[in-house]
């Protein structure tokens, strides 16, 4: 596996041993390329993930190999990466770890982390959200290229309602739009206004786009993962690069290149050229704070004029106040009815 090597990291250095394991067999990269890789991209990634409690995706012996979330911040990290105190669903608790440095990306990267997830709150609070993430997931029949037509309706929805974001590719089929808001709101107001701007899009694009949460609903659409915005539920960082054999990346994008650039442009071989000739296209994010108050007010309309109130959770999170049942449409309708 070859002797270890001392990595200079933004003046820190992190020794990284096996540098010659491989990790992506189909494209030769071994864990020094992806560690060299988030080097490359440091200050891309550290913006994304600053200050936010992150799980790790971790694959030990590389993408061929099992794998696991690391929630809880590793025994033997180093006392200068900090964490935050986090609370599941379950009502049970953990500290993970909050990168303020690039080395914390490359430390993890030497115990096999792929992909970073960060929650979307800062450590300082870890109540209230600070982005709004939307999640465009293609389902079966359809295609990145409808996940980007969608996009482009996402970003005149969001405009209409005082909003800017921020598009990445998911480093798969989709596509992923973030969008920095005030941290005044709790995760239940957040998935609600994910939930107001969901529906808008259903009615602007109601054969190319659906909101349902059963998948014998969705069709051939692009469905808006509204949940992805509960509490614990989290999306791969961009930069994060993605568990497939080709080694791809979650790429931040300009709007004008939404529907141009394709997922597989980018990967851990060509990431780093583009990021050294156009740095972090992201790098503006934080200097904007959206209010989600439109938003909820949409939600209040669609819920007073149109009865339109929660949807479901997933299956793992307890039962919410106003929530409706989850049970699939097939299976409600095989249930007797109440008796008369």
């Amino acid at each position: 596996m070859g002797d270890a090597v001392e990595l200079e990291v933004a003046g820190r250095s992190v020794r990284l041993s096996s540098p010659d394991k491989v990790f992506f067999p189909e494209r030769g990269f071994t864990k020094l390329d992806l560690a060299r890789y988030y080097q490359a991209v440091g200050p891309g990634i550290l913006r994304a993930l600053r200050n936010r409690p992150t799980t790790l995706e971790r694959y030990p012996e590389g993408v061929t190999g099992e794998s696991f979330f690391q929630k809880r911040a590793p025994k033997n990290m180093p006392d200068w990466i900090p964490t935050a105190h986090i609370t599941f669903p379950s009502g049970r608790s953990a500290d993970e770890m909050c990168p303020t440095e690039e080395a914390a990306v490359v430390w993890a990267a030497q115990y096999g982390t792929l992909v970073f997830h960060p929650w979307p709150v800062r450590r300082d609070d870890v109540d209230h959200p600070d982005e709004l993430r939307i999640d465009l997931d293609p389902q079966p029949g359809t295609d990145y290229d409808d996940a980007a037509r969608a996009a482009h309706e996402l970003r005149a929805v969001l405009d209409e309602y005082g909003l800017r974001g921020w598009p990445k590719t998911s480093g798969g089929r989709g596509l992923h739009v973030f969008v920095p808001i005030e941290p005044r709101w709790t995760f239940t107001q957040v998935r609600r206004a994910a939930i107001a701007v969901g529906r808008e899009m259903e009615r602007r694009m109601p054969e190319q786009v659906t909101i349902k949460w059963w998948k014998e609903e969705r069709g051939e659409r692009i469905f808006i993962d509204y949940n992805q915005t509960a509490r614990d539920r989290t999306i791969a960082s961009a930069y994060s690069v993605r568990p497939r054999p080709h080694a791809p990346v979650s790429a931040p994008l300009r709007w004008d290149e939404v529907g141009v650039a394709h997922p597989q442009d980018f990967d851990l071989a060509t990431m780093p050229a583009r990021f050294a000739e156009l740095g972090d296209v992201h790098a503006d994010m934080d200097d904007h704070a959206f209010s989600l108050e439109p938003l909820l007010e949409l939600a209040r309309r669609d819920e007073h004029e149109h009865g339109l109130g929660d949807l479901p959770y997933p299956p793992e999170y307890p039962k919410m106040p106003g929530e409706p049942r989850r049970v699939q449409p097939s299976r409600a309708r095989k249930q007797p009815g109440p008796a008369t």
